[in-house]
């Protein structure tokens, strides 16, 4: 017998939903993501570490120029989250 889970199941794959929300990893990504925010907050915390040291490192080595640019990876990774099937690190599909 199946535990009830919190906020239920996903309809194709049967996994219950994570306790994160997929607009809050989304939003996260997109006004906070120079610094990995919306990786670090659904739990994957490797790619928000590399999120962070690759837009400080090019910003510190390009003297600032980065920052013109730094904006397109992050606002795509809130988009991909906001309309993907993104998960936690569990593997539960965000709700």
């Amino acid at each position: 017998m199946q535990q009830p889970a919190a906020y239920g199941y996903h309809p194709v794959t049967g996994l219950p939903y994570s306790h994160k929300t997929k607009l809050a990893a989304g939003l996260l990504s997109i006004f906070f993501g120079y610094f990995g925010a919306g990786r670090f907050y659904a739990g994957h915390t490797g790619l928000g570490f590399a999120m962070l040291i690759v837009n400080i490192v090019l910003t510190v080595i390009s003297l600032g120029m980065w920052l013109f640019v730094a904006w397109i990876w992050p606002v795509i990774d809130g988009i991909v989250l906001l309309a993907g099937e993104p998960k936690d690190k569990n593997g539960l599909p965000l709700r």
